[in-house]
């Protein structure tokens, strides 16, 4: 066998002891050198798409904010509107030039001519009485300028002329062009400039939109600021819906609620209805109460055909959702939130109550597992189709009616007891607090729907004058009927109960203190007066711009909303004009057999709607010890004795009602109680002295922010008065009760 030569290299002791079965022989030694890492990329030009975004959105929060940066370009919509803006004084800016042109001739003209007739010579002659001494000199400074006038017109036209024949009529245009800047600058609108003013009246435009000088000027004229002070533009003039919007700083120490209370000023400034200018403060992030928010309507926002509710297009609705109620000048839709809150609904007849709480009635009505006590005191037709639906129905103005609307509500602050009871045994995960869920208003082993009472025509249960004796303790039916619904609008939103009025007599004798103070949401249409409007929208509400007897007859269905809860306007907005939708009864048929469906198809049609109008056991010592004390601050057994006291402590306890309290109202002037009490001021004063409540003389606000001091009575005295009475210490006989 012939050898091969070995392999050349490292690899011939390999392979010779591979083939000899040998172990293999360690290779000769060799110096190892460590070696530098290997990273395994590549090369990345641009930062991570994160830091990109850091980057940009640093980039853009710094570009809004910088006050270098004009507002144009700060936004989309106020570029576009910019853009708008410039294409708007392109268009316009010819005919404006040409009008300044125009008033600059007409000033200078009239410059010309008091000159040429030596206007303060003349002046200074007729004030001296030596008009007739200065006759002649007046006579030849005159001839003199009328010289002068004519030199420098044979001057101008020869400059012109040789003008025109050396460099052609490019001079002329030239001439012509520095003529019309001179008098476009002479007739510029400058305050104090003469001229400037129209000497005749006439009829006024709304310019303010395309001159935000006459805007400044209706401030000063509406006295909202001052000759000397201005107005710093927020937002520039712009369209929105159908009207032009702007926002505005008022000057330091100046408040948005007077621009608010002075609406009708500033719109009587502004040449427009005060129904079409709409003033708002702005609030929240980027306002303060400086702050102005305005709004004008090219014409009546509340004309025009009634509004569908959008009840009709759905097919069921949740009443934990707001429900659609109307809308406001601006055409945005107001939801009006009903969990958790009541609502008081007043105005004069015929201006819309009764299709103003079907909309949020309709709502309740489109869920099916809503529990319905209709109270009908009209008597009408009006409410027949809510009996398909209704737990408890009642309809009529009888006294077997209000005995039946008085044992209803019994029932339901019963089932409020019971429910607060029921509460305080289940677990965090099922009832977190004590208030009800939606799941809780769901759950049928628990039997906690949402609750609403809605009753039309409320003041003729509240006036009912039988005689009731609860407890022990002699009342009225109409109070006692007052005090449930006192207890169901306090305590009954957490159970899931919603109070809903409706009343065309919004006086404080229908609607006591004690029920209008726990009411939230509150809706004045057109009512009498301003009294009416406050007795519905809250105490001194026609000082703050709000005032429902200034609504016009022709809006039906428009009123002032205060609502209780968050509404598509912001939730710090005190109260908005609305005009509600409109429902006729075709449609409320419609919407109450569509809810009467989902009852039957979910298995939750109950009580009158069933045919079941079986009246609960209730313990009525457990309802009249929850309903507790009583308005005023007098108890149970005091206030049942007010029938008995003399007047017109019995009136005006029932007038002022919870003002009585000791943390209420301190002090009422003497015109207010005559005017409620509708009594003669000299017989009022006569007895009310004799009752121990002697007059005092305090300082009180005025409709226009002013104080002024009137006469008038401390609260503390009129409750002692009536304490005294109440418990026979100061020798009245009280009237005895006969049945």
């Amino acid at each position: 066998m012939t050898s091969q030569p070995p392999p050349s290299g490292e690899e011939a002791p390999l392979q010779s002891s591979a083939a000899s079965g040998a172990l293999p022989v360690a290779a000769p030694a060799r110096e190892m050198a460590p070696a530098e890492p290997i990273y395994d990329g590549e090369v990345v030009n641009d930062l991570p798409r994160a830091a990109r975004r850091a980057v940009i959105r640093r980039f853009v929060s710094w570009w809004r904010r910088c006050p270098a940066v004009p507002v144009a370009l700060k936004s989309r919509p106020a570029l576009r509107q910019a853009a708008r803006d410039l294409i708007a004084w392109a268009l316009r800016s010819p005919f404006r030039f040409a009008g300044v042109v125009t008033r600059g001739l007409v000033v200078a003209a009239r410059g010309w001519r008091r000159w040429i007739r030596v206007h303060d010579y003349r002046e200074a002659a007729e004030q001296a009485e030596k008009l007739a001494d200065k006759f002649i000199e007046i006579r030849a400074l005159t001839l003199f300028r009328w010289k002068l006038t004519a030199a420098a017109i044979w001057a101008g036209a020869a400059a012109v002329t040789t003008a025109d024949l050396l460099y052609g009529a490019r001079a002329v245009w030239i001439a012509a062009g520095t003529a019309a800047v001179a008098l476009a600058i002479t007739g510029r609108r400058t305050d104090g400039s003469p001229g400037r003013k129209a000497v005749l009246a006439g009829p006024r435009t709304l310019i303010w939109t395309m001159d935000p000088q006459v805007l400044v000027d209706a401030f000063r004229d509406a006295k909202l600021i001052g000759k000397d002070e201005s107005l710093r533009l927020v937002e520039r003039a712009a369209r929105v819906g159908d009207g032009w919007a702007i926002t505005v700083d008022l000057p330091a120490t100046r408040k948005a609620a007077d621009v608010i209370k002075h609406r009708d000023a500033l719109a009587s400034a502004l040449a427009v209805d005060e129904v079409q200018l709409i003033v708002e403060r702005v609030r929240g992030k980027g306002g303060h109460a400086g702050r102005v928010f305005l709004w004008v309507a090219d014409e009546d926002p509340y004309s025009g055909p009634p509004l569908r509710t959008p009840l009709l297009d759905v097919e069921c609705w949740d009443a934990w959702r707001p429900v659609p109620f109307g809308r406001d000048a601006r055409q945005r839709r107001i939801d009006l939130p009903l969990v958790w809150t009541s609502l008081l609904v007043g105005a004069i007849p015929r201006q819309g109550k009764t299709f103003a709480i079907r909309l949020p009635a309709a709502g309740l009505i489109l869920d099916p597992y809503t529990r319905l006590y209709v109270f009908d005191g009209k008597g009408g037709k009006d409410w027949d189709a809510a009996e398909a639906v209704a737990y408890r129905f009642v309809r009529g103005d009888e006294l077997e009616h209000a005995y039946a609307v008085r044992d209803y509500l019994v029932e339901l602050v019963a089932e409020v007891q019971s429910r607060f009871a029921r509460m305080a045994t289940l677990d965090d995960e099922v009832c977190p607090e004590s208030k009800i869920t939606p799941a809780m208003s769901r759950d049928p082993n628990l039997g906690m729907p949402i609750t609403a009472v809605i009753i039309d025509e409320v003041h003729v249960f509240l006036e009912n004058p039988t005689r009731e004796q609860i407890g022990g303790k002699k009342t009225t039916l109409g109070d006692y009927i007052t005090d449930l619904l006192t207890y169901l609008a306090r305590k009954g939103p957490a159970a899931g109960i919603v109070v809903i009025l409706a009343t065309q007599r919004p006086d404080s004798n229908t609607i006591p203190s004690r029920l209008r103070a726990v009411l939230g949401s509150r809706f004045a249409l057109r009512v009498m007066d301003w009294r009416d409007s406050n007795i519905v929208l809250g105490e001194q509400m026609n000082t703050r711009g709000y005032d429902a007897s200034t609504l016009l007859p022709s809006h039906k269905g428009v009123g002032i909303l205060r609502p209780d809860g968050e509404t598509d306007t912001g939730a710090d907005v005190v109260a908005m004009t609305v005009r509600t939708y409109y429902m006729p009864n075709p449609q409320w048929r419609e919407i109450c057999a569509r809810g009467r469906a989902l009852r039957e198809a979910v298995g939750t049609l109950a009580g009158h709607a069933a045919g079941d109008d079986r009246r609960q056991a209730i313990d009525p010592a457990s309802v009249v010890k929850a309903l507790g004390p009583v308005a005023g601050g007098i108890d149970t057994e005091e206030s049942a004795r007010l029938l008995e006291l003399p007047e017109p402590l019995a009136s005006l306890a029932d007038y002022l009602g919870n003002d009585l309290a000791p943390d209420g109202r301190e002090f009422v002037p003497t015109a207010e109680l005559t005017d409620e009490l509708d009594i003669e001021p000299s017989l009022f004063a006569r007895q009310m002295s004799e009752l121990g409540c002697r007059p005092t003389r305090q300082y009180v606000p005025t409709d226009d922010g002013a104080t002024r001091r009137v006469r008038g009575y401390l609260t503390a005295d009129i409750r002692a008065a009536i304490n005294r009475s109440a418990t026979n210490e100061t020798g009245f006989d009280t009237a005895t009760e006969t049945d």
